[in-house]
Formats: structure tokens, C-alpha cells, sequence
């Protein structure tokens, strides 16, 4: 199975290793480096990189590579949900990834790797049964460890272990008890010259924060389940009641979890919250270009996109452009012929405009296309695929829980074409 793990920053260094089975070279990362120097970007370094004597199965997060080595074959997707679910506990654990908090907390990270696999093969990856086999780490326990020499590890197997249900903790108390769930929504969508959507996706998340006492068992239902196409749950939740009645029927772990994911991909179903009025033009024989988009709400429901971000890469015979925002702030890098407007908030009483000319090399033949414009943005309150939660109930506990349920879209790899 996995043989060896490797931490990679985005300048190439390898700043963490683990091996469980055999110690593996690092020169084996070469293959991974030429793949790397192939791509345009760190997100289009291919997921599995075959080499004579090893597969190596990466995922980029947070600015860091997770490569995992293994020497037989093995479905790939195992492997990649395996490094996703190592992010997600260092995060839990540390409240964020990054390669500094990785190297301030590395005695606890090794003894984390080495709890979730054994000999190479996944064991304990709830973020419950960790916590109670390797204590977070806290200011005051590592003092304490200083001065002692002792380490984070429990003091007894975790109790979660030797029930049915592995994911949650036995004898879970809380003062106040409360139920949250985040319905986060990421849309992906290419829009052409005209106006048109050419593709469009949503990539749906239900995350919970969920911190209840006792065993308790929950279930959630939706106003328009059948919405929801090609979905992946948390383990905890009972499969065959979601196929008979379309509702969640679960006893939850205690804390933070991701409930389930979904995709949406019909066409028809996703509507286009934003909508990007452009004139871009460049003449033959002329030093100047012109240069116009506006940006503007559509199908949002009534609810405001804000945090709007428009980034657009400028063909290379662009030398410089000069501007004028209507609202908020624009940078254009000559180097990189980047062109980044930070806009806000979209009032759409008065809509946001970006105008004015492009200076161009002198005698250079008009550009072959015109620059793509890349958008981000965000919308509370709002799932885009209409998705909406009916009602929450719990059973088999005597209190009254406190919930709460919150929507939000943002875009994914949101494109227009000019």
C-alpha cells in the first residue's frame, strides 16, 4: 500500500517525510518534479505519476504538494481520499495547514501519520478516535511536555474503537448543546463570447459542527432531494434510508465532520449569478487597445454577491494599460501581464466598471484571441442549485438542541471569454 509520504512546498522543497513500510529515496520525487516543470500551474500536475519502480499519487493543498509513494497498484482514488482526509485532520488539529505550523508541530504530526496507518495501510482516520490518541496540542500542554520529556499520546485507547460506531466518542457531555450546518456551494462555469453558458457545474458541501451530549440520532431532509446527483456521505450515515425515503438518517460524530458532498451537473439546473459585460478590442497597426467590462448580478435570488475579484491575463504585446474603476481597486503587473481588479461588493443600482486604453508594442501583430476573464465571488444565504433543508430532528435524547442552518455559493473555476 503506501510505502512512503512527502511534504512539498510550492518552491520545491521537501520539508517532511514519513515512511512506514521501507525507507524510499527522496530522488524518487524527480519524477514528480519534471511533472511539476510540465505544468502551467500546481493544479494541473497530474493526480498519478508512474515511474519503473513506483506510482506516485499527489494532492495540492494549502501550497503544499501530499505525495504518497506506493509500488503496486492500487485504486488511485483510495489513495487521494486517504491524503484529502490527512489535510483535514492536520487542519482540524492545528486550525490551519501551512508548511510553518507543519514544522512548529512536527512531533505531533509524525505520531498522526503514524496512527493513521498501520504498515502502510489506513487505520484510525476520524478526527474523534485521533484526538484521543494523540492530544492537540495546546501552549499549555507543550510546556508541560518541555519540562516533563512526556508526549501527547493518551493515556488509554480511545472509547469510539470498541463500539459500533467508531466515529463518535462515548460519554460526550456539553453544557450548551447546538447543531450547525454549512450548505457551501462552488460553481464551475465557462461562458462564451455571447452570453452563453458553454458548461456548468455546482460542487455542493453540507460541512457540520455538530456538539451534542449523549448518543443522539439525527435526521435532515430536504425540500428537493432529487436535486442532488452522484453523492458521497460520511460513514455514519444510513445508506438504504437515503435510498427508500431520500432522507438523512444519522448519528453524528462530535465536532466538525463533512456530512456529505454533492455535484449537480444538469444544465438546466445551475443558474449564472453573475453575468460580465465586455468590449475588448485591439486594432491592426494601432499602439492602442480599448478595454471595457462591466459586472452585474443575475439570477441571485435578491441576495448581494460580494467579495468579487476579476482576474484577466493580458495577451503578451500589451505593455501597459491605463484604467479607471468605478469602484473599488485594480493592479496591472507588466511582467506577468496579470490584470487583477478587486471590486467588493456589487450594488446593482450602480453596477462596476473598469475602463480605459491598453498600450501595445509598437509594430506587433494584433493578438490571435482575445484574454479570458476569471471571476471570483462569493453569495450568502443563497445555495445556486436551490438546494434547501425542510427540518432537522433528533431522537433517542430528552433536550432541546439549538440548530442552524446557513447557505453560501462562491465560485469555482468561474470563466468568461471575450
Amino acid at each position: 500500500m503506501i510505502h512512503s509520504l512527502f511534504l512539498i512546498n510550492s518552491s520545491g522543497d521537501i520539508f517532511l517525510e514519513k515512511h512506514w513500510k521501507s525507507v524510499v529515496s527522496r530522488s524518487v520525487c524527480d519524477y514528480f518534479f519534471e511533472a511539476q516543470e510540465r505544468a502551467t500551474e500546481a493544479e494541473n500536475v497530474p493526480p498519478v505519476i508512474p515511474t519503473p519502480h513506483h506510482y506516485l499519487l499527489s494532492v495540492y493543498r494549502h501550497k503544499i504538494f501530499f505525495v504518497a509513494v506506493i509500488q503496486t497498484e492500487v485504486p488511485p482514488l483510495f489513495v487521494i481520499e486517504f491524503l484529502h482526509r490527512v489535510v483535514d485532520t492536520f487542519q482540524d488539529y492545528f486550525g490551519v495547514c501551512s508548511e510553518p505550523v507543519i514544522k512548529d508541530n512536527v512531533v505531533v504530526v509524525y505520531e498522526v501519520l503514524e496512527e493513521m496507518l498501520d504498515n502502510g495501510f489506513p487505520l484510525a482516520t476520524e478526527s474523534n478516535i485521533l484526538k484521543e490518541l494523540i492530544k492537540p496540542p495546546t501552549i499549555l500542554r507543550t510546556v508541560v511536555n518541555t519540562i516533563t520529556g512526556s508526549t501527547n499520546v493518551g493515556d488509554q485507547l480511545p472509547t469510539g474503537q470498541l463500539s459500533v460506531v467508531p466515529w463518535r466518542r462515548t460519554g460526550v457531555k456539553y453544557t450548551n448543546n447546538e447543531a450547525y450546518f454549512d450548505v457551501i456551494e462552488e460553481i464551475d462555469a465557462i461562458i462564451d463570447k455571447s452570453g452563453s453558458t458553454i458548461t456548468a457545474e455546482i460542487q455542493g458541501v453540507i460541512d457540520a459542527c455538530v456538539k451534542l451530549t449523549g448518543m443522539p440520532d439525527l435526521t435532515l431532509s430536504f425540500m428537493n432531494p432529487r436535486l442532488l446527483d452522484d453523492v458521497s456521505f460520511h460513514p455514519c450515515v444510513r445508506f438504504k434510508r437515503w435510498e427508500s425515503e431520500r432522507i438523512l438518517s444519522f448519528i453524528p460524530p462530535d465536532g466538525n465532520f463533512r456530512l456529505l458532498s454533492y455535484h449537480v451537473s444538469a444544465q438546466n439546473l445551475v443558474a449564472i449569478p453573475v453575468y460580465v459585460k465586455h468590449n475588448i478590442s485591439f486594432r491592426d497597426s494601432s499602439s492602442l487597445g480599448r478595454f471595457e467590462i462591466t459586472v452585474g448580478p443575475k439570477q441571485t435570488m435578491g441576495k448581494t454577491i460580494e467579495g468579487v475579484t476579476v482576474l484577466s491575463q493580458m495577451p503578451r504585446g500589451v505593455l501597459n494599460m491605463s484604467l479607471i474603476p468605478s469602484q473599488g481597486t485594480h493592479t496591472f503587473d507588466p511582467v506577468t501581464k496579470m490584470l487583477s481588479w478587486d471590486v467588493g461588493k456589487i450594488n446593482p443600482q450602480k453596477l462596476p466598471s473598469l475602463k480605459g486604453t491598453m498600450s501595445l508594442q509598437a509594430g506587433a501583430s494584433k493578438p490571435d484571441e482575445n484574454p479570458t476573464i476569471n471571476l471570483q465571488f462569493k453569495i450568502q444565504q443563497l445555495a445556486i442549485s436551490g438546494l434547501k433543508v425542510n427540518r432537522l430532528d433528533m431522537y433517542g435524547e430528552k433536550y432541546k438542541p439549538f440548530k442552524g442552518i446557513k447557505y453560501m455559493t462562491k465560485a469555482g473555476k468561474f470563466q468568461v471569454r471575450t
